[in-house]
């Protein structure tokens, strides 16, 4: 027997009132490097819940608009920066109580930036800035909401990308030092690498790298400016270097 159905092919009998009510935001995690430190892209609160705290940017997704517009819209309007063709899911959270005013059901947007332009907090936001993630993750900066576990987990979502992506490049600019790229690698991964070795890993017959001609400007110490880069083919198969121990013994396979 089959059941009668409106035009949209909706059960007359359906009653959408039988269901918990809930509502679906949209948060962002904006990943960029300054002065060799990953940073987090921040804004503290202007408005309760959690008044006064740090949190990463987002807010409700409006019934008129796609996930993806809530996410572009909400970072624009509290911190000016624009990240439309960078943005891509990364996690749902729907834990019960992690919003106290009702039931949230939120979608975690990533990006990684090299350069996030100017930062002006808007809309409900009373500031943001860029924090280092360290300060985050140790919990040296509380965070409202479940904030800190999304930082975590979009920073872990990177690390295991700059083994099988070339997101490593989204860090740094179109030529770049290995100083700089090295850096990046060091940062997420919270290691260090010996720089002779990194080279030989990425200055090979692979088409990581490609020399420009060119060296970066000179710095304050003076001496011969460092070679300038471009980041070839090779990264669309994945990355030069991968993790081979985590956490404790802090070792990388070059």
């Amino acid at each position: 027997m089959r059941t009668k159905t409106r035009d949209a092919g909706v059960p007359v009998d359906y009653d959408p009132s039988r269901f918990p009510a809930f509502a679906v935001t949209v948060d962002v995690v904006i990943l960029t490097m300054s002065e060799g430190t990953l940073h987090v892209l921040l804004v503290r609160r202007g408005e309760a819940p959690f008044q006064g705290m740090w949190a990463v940017p987002g807010g409700f997704k409006r019934p008129t608009e796609t996930l993806d517009q809530a996410a572009n819209r909400e970072l624009a309007e509290e911190t000016g920066v624009e990240a439309a063709s960078l943005l891509t899911q990364f996690g749902a959270y729907g834990d019960p109580g992690r919003d106290p005013r009702m039931n949230v059901v939120t979608v975690g947007y990533l990006a990684v930036r090299r350069d996030v332009g100017p930062i002006a907090a808007g809309t409900d936001a009373s500031d943001a800035a860029l924090v280092p993630v360290a300060h985050v993750l140790n919990g040296r900066i509380d965070l409202a909401f479940d904030h800190r576990q999304i930082v975590r987990d979009a920073v872990e979502r990177v690390r295991v990308e700059l083994e099988v992506t070339g997101i490593a490049t989204a860090f740094v600019g179109a030529t770049f030092t290995l100083a700089e790229l090295r850096a990046v690698y060091e940062a997420v991964w919270d290691v260090q690498l010996d720089a002779a070795n990194f080279r030989r890993s990425v200055v090979a017959d692979d088409g990581w790298v490609i020399p420009t001609g060119r060296r970066a400007q000179p710095g304050p110490a003076g001496g011969r400016p460092p070679e300038l880069y471009r980041a070839g083919v090779a990264w669309s198969r994945g990355g030069p270097i991968h993790r081979i121990a985590r956490n404790t013994e802090r070792e990388v396979r070059t």
